[in-house]
């Protein structure tokens, strides 16, 4: 009896010389890359001491990681603060970066979520492969036996990846050590471990990318974090509402019948509100004797981010508006809410924690908890418009705020805490709800989003 062992891995067979050739390369490939080929007690102890070996390497490769990455952490977060601090006495300025920066997480999410659905395919291809040689481990065997007897050349010292069982394979088969009847079957292994080869490379190209990305995440969110900040901080008296001014707000919340009552109330009894009630129904008055005056401005709705008030009526940006989170569509205006009736807005799912951008520019009428909406945002877009975000866990922006399109204004939760749109769904994920009105009805909001391909050069 001869037995060849690879650290975890153990081959054993009859009658045969220990001579080490290409088939035996084979062997010991299929004994690397499958799954219990190889079943004894010796090969699970050396298999269990090299799992022990490989964790204490890892975990040793992790604290190291961790220390460079907490290093790099502060080194960057110096260099953002640094940064942020030179826009605060730049409004304008501080606005674009928090409106590129938004877009730029928006961005990453959705590239993430692609790279994270590809690599789980590509994992389960992988899986599949490798269970199909698991599946015929007694014609593989057949196919070692013969390869060993007629192997002619020796294959690497050690084998430790695909790549040489499958050069292995080719070379025995070119010298002829595989006869005509064993052809099939060789070719039949070259084949599965040619796209285990394939697998795994575009698996180890993925993950480097979604970790370089991650890495950007992380990098992109810190610097929101301190535009937000500085924006918030940056708001006059006349912005921020007092404590006061909320708690009748959450009282107001309580009390409303609905979401029409809600909007009627906090623009009649919150100052903050009312103030945004009357900055629209300015900026609407301006508008009308732009129309006039045949002076309304030709250039793209959110070209200046100086702008204090839309520089376009809402009716006039379809077309322009930008999804507020990177997401997938569950139900969209119209469909059926499965409980007889139909969705008044969207349902999109999100990854936990997704950066919410405010669709189009307004003044926030309200923001806080109502109901089981979840945390539930209200802009008042002008001219009787009025655009609803529902679902966040928090919302960093104050009732009365002007707020510009594509800026960020909240942030979604990791899924466990259910809202309405959730429960009724169904959904692990967090779902955000969106609906636009207009008169205090709701409308279609499909005509006033950005093109697809261009939705997608947004991020």
């Amino acid at each position: 009896m001869w037995e060849a062992i690879i650290p975890g891995f153990s081959i054993r067979v009859e009658g045969l010389p220990p001579i080490v050739t290409a088939a035996t390369a084979l062997g010991l490939g299929l004994a690397l890359i499958g799954h219990g080929l190889a079943q004894n007690a010796s090969s699970q102890e050396t298999k269990n001491a090299d799992v022990k070996a490989h964790d204490l390497a890892t975990h040793k490769l992790e604290l190291r990681g961790m220390q460079d990455t907490l290093e790099q952490s502060q080194a960057q977060r110096q260099k953002i603060e640094a940064e942020i601090a030179s826009l605060k006495a730049d409004r304008t300025k501080l606005a674009a970066a928090l409106v590129e920066t938004t877009q730029n997480v928006s961005g990453l999410e959705e590239k993430i979520a692609e790279t994270e659905r590809r690599l789980d395919t590509l994992t389960a291809s992988e899986e599949s492969i490798r269970n199909s040689l698991e599946g015929r481990r007694k014609t593989l065997s057949e196919v070692l036996a013969a390869l060993q007897r007629m192997g002619r050349r020796a294959p690497p010292a050690l084998l430790a990846a695909p790549q040489d069982i499958l050069e292995a394979i080719r070379t025995s088969m070119l010298l002829g050590a595989v006869l005509p009847e064993m052809r099939s079957e060789a070719a039949a292994l070259v084949s599965d471990l040619s796209e285990l080869v394939r697998l795994r490379q575009s698996i180890s190209a993925d993950r480097d990318s979604l970790n370089a990305d991650r890495a950007r995440m992380r990098e992109e969110r810190l610097r929101l974090e301190n535009l937000i900040a500085a924006r918030q901080t940056g708001l006059s008296d006349a912005e921020q509402a007092l404590g006061a001014e909320r708690e009748r707000a959450a009282e107001l919340a309580r009390q409303a019948g609905n979401l029409k009552d809600l909007i009627t109330r906090m623009e009649t009894e919150v100052a903050a509100a009312a103030r945004g009630a009357e900055a629209a129904r300015q900026a609407d008055e301006a508008q009308k004797a732009r129309a006039a005056a045949g002076t309304v401005s030709a250039a793209a709705p959110f070209k200046d981010p100086a702008r204090l008030a839309p520089a376009r009526a809402f009716a006039d940006t379809k077309g322009f508006l930008p999804l507020p989170v990177a997401g997938n569509l569950l139900r969209g205006y119209g469909a059926s809410d499965g409980l007889g009736g139909i969705e008044k807005g969207l349902l999109l799912a999100t990854r936990p924690e997704a950066i919410v951008g405010a669709p189009c520019d307004g003044w926030v009428a309200y923001a806080g908890p109502y109901r089981t909406y979840g945390q539930l945002l209200i802009v008042n877009a002008g001219q009787g418009y009025y655009i609803i975000l529902a679902g966040m866990e928090r919302i960093n922006v104050n009732v009365g705020q002007f707020i510009l399109a594509g800026e960020a204004v909240a942030v979604m939760g990791d899924g466990t805490a259910k809202t309405a749109a959730s429960v009724a769904i169904a959904a692990p994920q967090p779902i955000l709800y969106v609906e636009f009105r207009k008169d205090g009805v709701a409308i279609d909001p499909g005509p006033w989003w950005m093109k697809p391909e261009l939705q997608k050069v947004r991020g």
